[in-house]
């Protein structure tokens, strides 16, 4: 009888003490890791009233040049208002140390490492990195200590070889199915699988979901939680800014512009271009 077609059959307390059990436990530590995260994370400090109005003020330019090609805002008013963000970037106004004093230099840049609110962020990101990774490694050692080798679920699909090292980890069977699946990698499907789960549970910003991009870069949870607290060099941002005004200056274009002719010939009251240069 060829190998083809021998079956297996598995026995069904496999499936009721085995396969089970560590999808539960997956599920259930997965809810219980985003509760602990989200009781680890410190509030967000307080910003000062002149960094929110320093922000707010590249805001507002940021604002003014990505509505300049179809600008609701009459030509004296944008020229206005855009002259006068140049001149407070250039003379330092809407900095939250205030502006430099004359043949003052820019200070230099600040210092992620210095920086209390960014210390604080790579912390806090540090602290979720262990809550995700010690449960993984305590779940990985049950499964490997009790169920090594054990054969768990057969896929109702076909699979190439290519994902026979993928699907039966720990079980050393050249002439096996492709389609069986072990333990440990039964593991591994719902580490990736689940995310889709605790999104339907936990909502889409939830910190059990994030388990597979933690595994691919152990710190890449500490950069991102320490990104919104990096100092930025608002000197350079302001110089920036002067030079996108000026830029945009030259797209400017007044929606209202010549907007009687154009709402006459959308109600037929005056021929259309076309009609008029045939």
């Amino acid at each position: 009888m060829s190998s083809s077609t021998i079956s297996l059959y598995l026995d069904p307390q496999i499936r009721d003490w085995v396969l089970f059990p560590i999808t539960v436990v997956m599920i259930l530590v997965g809810v219980l890791r985003h509760y602990i995260v989200t009781l680890l994370q410190t509030p967000p400090k307080k910003l000062t009233r002149a960094a929110i109005r320093e922000q707010r003020a590249v805001l507002r330019s940021q604002v003014l040049r990505a509505t300049a090609a179809k600008s609701p805002i009459p030509p004296h008013i944008y020229h206005a208002i855009s002259l006068h963000l140049d001149d407070a970037f250039a003379a330092g106004k809407y900095l939250k140390d205030g502006p430099l004093k004359p043949g003052e230099a820019p200070p230099a840049a600040p210092n992620i490492l210095s920086d209390p609110n960014a210390m604080d962020g790579m912390m806090a990101g540090m602290k979720a990195q262990m809550v995700m990774m010690v449960p993984q490694m305590v779940i990985m050692g049950w499964i490997n200590f009790f169920f090594q080798g054990f054969v768990l679920i057969k896929l109702p699909f076909p699979l190439t070889l290519g994902f026979k090292s993928m699907l039966q980890r720990g079980i050393e069977t050249p002439d096996m199915d492709v389609r069986w699946v072990s333990s440990l990698s039964w593991y591994f499907l719902n580490f990736f699988g689940l995310n889709g789960l605790y999104r339907l549970i936990l909502g889409s910003d939830n910190s059990a979901s994030q388990s597979s991009q933690e595994m691919v870069s152990p710190f890449a949870g500490a950069v991102q939680q320490g990104q919104p607290g990096q100092p930025m060099d608002y000197h350079k941002i302001f110089s920036a800014e002067r030079d996108n005004l000026q830029f945009a200056e030259g797209l400017y274009n007044w929606l209202g512009d010549d907007v009687e002719t154009r709402v006459l010939r959308k109600y037929g009251k005056l021929p259309s271009p076309s009609s008029e240069s045939s």
